[in-house]
């Protein structure tokens, strides 16, 4: 999306602002108040993007590696993502609010292309900005003189640079979960996908990127099989768990370990994050061995330690 947008024109008197306004009350509404909104919405980009990219199964970590069906299919996903989360029925365009026909227009890019059946017809506006985390949501109501004179073969025209000023925001420029890998150095990505088992993989995606909370879907995609918290149980020495802690690295769970993470003074990791980390100096060590951990233990004798438990 456009780094600098125009300051919204949609106040007392404008031609729209009754309808617009409407519209993002009862959106709002429906979302359970903006605070709710300022989270589902996000978080709902985020899921419809990943599970297009399907990185467990494919391999693939960012939009960028899609096919351009796959691509176009994300929008698709995120109007039906869109309606059920508003809880909005099918209409004569994608839905009806209010007893108006709206039109939904999704983008990864810098604008939206308006169909004519759209012409002068609210539309509900979604965009995801990729390479910086952040997400859009507004309204406008399609006007030609708000679109670019240029269309493409099938007659859609774009919003012009003027015709952004005439659209109200519910989210704008608003943080999104990130993508996690888009975030992480090249060169370790390769080397934890590089390692042949799934043990290797979780062994080193926690030895290489520590202090860090890991979701548990980037678990799933490092670990590639289907019971992929498996991996990171301890399991008679031989688990993800146990080779970390021979390292003297300690792998904690956000549901089982919370205490502990907050006594080391870690980030904090929600009830389906992962995070690890090698304890510093004597007081760390001793919180860990309290908690009932043994970092730094001998690799020909294993001790037992305590079991992550599989997040539901």
């Amino acid at each position: 999306m456009k780094r600098s947008l125009p300051p919204s024109l949609i106040a007392q008197g404008h031609p729209d602002y009754d309808t617009l306004s409407a519209l993002a009350t009862e959106i709002t509404a429906r979302a359970d108040g903006a605070l709710e909104l300022e989270q589902s919405f996000p978080a709902m980009l985020r899921r419809c993007i990943d599970d297009v990219i399907m990185t467990p199964k494919t391999g693939r970590r960012a939009y960028e590696e899609l096919e351009k069906t796959e691509k176009t299919y994300i929008g698709t996903r995120v109007e039906i993502e869109l309606r059920a989360l508003l809880r909005l029925p099918r209409g004569r365009l994608d839905t009806e609010i209010l007893g108006r026909d709206v039109d939904i227009k999704n983008t990864m890019g810098s604008n939206w292309m308006i169909p004519t059946e759209a012409l002068d017809q609210p539309c509900l506006l979604v965009a995801a900005d990729e390479a910086r985390a952040r997400c859009y949501l507004g309204l406008i109501v399609a006007r030609p003189a708000y679109l670019t004179r240029g269309k493409n073969k099938d007659g859609k025209g774009s919003i012009s640079a003027e015709g952004f000023s005439h659209i109200l925001w519910l989210l704008c420029d608003h943080p999104y979960p990130a993508n996690f890998w888009r975030g992480q150095n090249p060169d370790v990505v390769a080397e934890i996908f590089s390692q042949g088992t799934g043990n290797a993989r979780m062994a080193s995606l926690f030895r290489l990127i520590q202090n860090h909370p890991i979701a548990r879907d980037v678990v799933e995609a490092v670990a590639q099989q289907k019971d992929f918290m498996r991996r990171i149980r301890s399991d008679k020495g031989r688990g993800t768990r146990d080779l970390l802690e021979q390292e003297g690295i300690l792998l904690l769970s956000g549901q089982y370990d919370s205490q502990l993470i907050k006594a080391l003074e870690l980030p904090h990791c929600s009830g389906a994050e992962f995070i690890s980390c090698t304890p510093q100096g004597e007081q760390q060590q001793r919180l860990a061995e309290q908690a009932g951990f043994s970092p730094n233990q001998s690799p020909h004798t294993p001790q037992t330690s305590p079991q992550i438990g599989e997040i539901k």
